[in-house]
C-alpha cells in the first residue's frame, strides 16, 4: 500500500468514526421525545380570561380584565411560560396565583405559583415559569396515592384587608398566601376553558 493510499484510508476511517460519535451525541440531546423526534419549534399557546369570583366583586371591579397566556414549552425547555396581564384592578394590590383542582369553592388541591401586583393605575403584568399543562398534586388518601390534575386558575387578594374596599372590614381571612393569611378569591377560570389535561 502506498503512503498516499494509507493516509487516505486513515482519513476516511477517522471521518467515519467521527460521524458515528456525532450521531450518538445528537441522539442523546435533551429535549427530544422518546420516539427520537425533535419537538416542533412553535409551542402551543393557551389563553384564559379570569373573571371575578362573585357578583359582588364583579360589581366592585366592573372594568377588571385578567388575561392569562400559557406557552406550553415543557417539551422544549423543561417548563411552560405563564403570563398574566391585567387592567382595571384596585390600585397597588397584590394577588396570589394558584393552579387549582376546582375553580369555585372548596377549590380542592392547589399549587401556589406566584404573585402579580397592580400599579397606581390598576394594571399588572407578570410571568411565571413552571409546568402548567401537566401540573398535578399527589397525596395519600386512605393509604393509597392519588393524583389530582390542576387544570383551573385562581387569584386571591394577598392581604386579608385587600378585599375590604368591596366586602368591608369583616371579610373572611383565607389561607391562600405564603404566610397563611389572604383575602377571598378575587378571580378564577370558572367561565373559560380549563387548562388542557396531560
Amino acid at each position: 500500500m502506498s503512503k498516499h493510499t494509507f493516509l487516505v484510508a486513515v482519513a476516511v476511517a477517522i471521518g467515519v468514526a467521527a460521524g458515528i460519535a456525532g450521531s450518538h451525541r445528537a441522539a442523546a440531546q435533551p429535549g427530544e421525545h422518546d420516539s427520537g423526534k425533535v419537538p416542533p419549534g412553535k409551542p402551543e399557546v393557551v389563553e384564559l380570561n379570569l373573571t371575578p369570583s362573585s357578583a359582588q366583586l364583579a360589581a366592585c371591579m366592573p372594568d377588571a380584565r385578567v388575561n392569562v397566556t400559557v406557552r406550553l414549552t415543557t417539551d422544549l425547555r423543561g417548563f411552560d411560560v405563564f403570563h398574566v396581564q391585567a387592567t382595571g384592578l384596585p390600585p397597588n394590590t397584590t394577588f396570589t396565583t394558584f393552579l387549582i383542582e376546582q375553580a369555585d369553592p372548596p377549590f380542592g388541591a392547589a399549587e401556589y405559583i406566584g404573585d402579580f401586583t397592580s400599579d397606581d393605575h390598576g394594571m399588572a403584568d407578570n410571568t411565571f415559569r413552571l409546568i402548567v399543562a401537566e401540573a398535578f398534586a399527589s397525596t395519600l388518601v386512605d393509604g393509597h396515592r392519588v393524583r389530582v390534575d390542576l387544570n383551573q386558575v385562581g387569584a386571591w387578594f394577598a392581604d386579608p384587608t385587600g378585599d375590604d374596599f368591596c366586602l368591608g372590614p369583616g371579610s373572611p381571612v383565607t389561607p391562600f398566601d405564603g404566610d397563611n393569611e389572604a383575602g377571598v378569591q378575587a378571580f378564577n377560570s370558572a367561565n373559560t376553558m380549563p387548562l388542557p389535561p396531560p
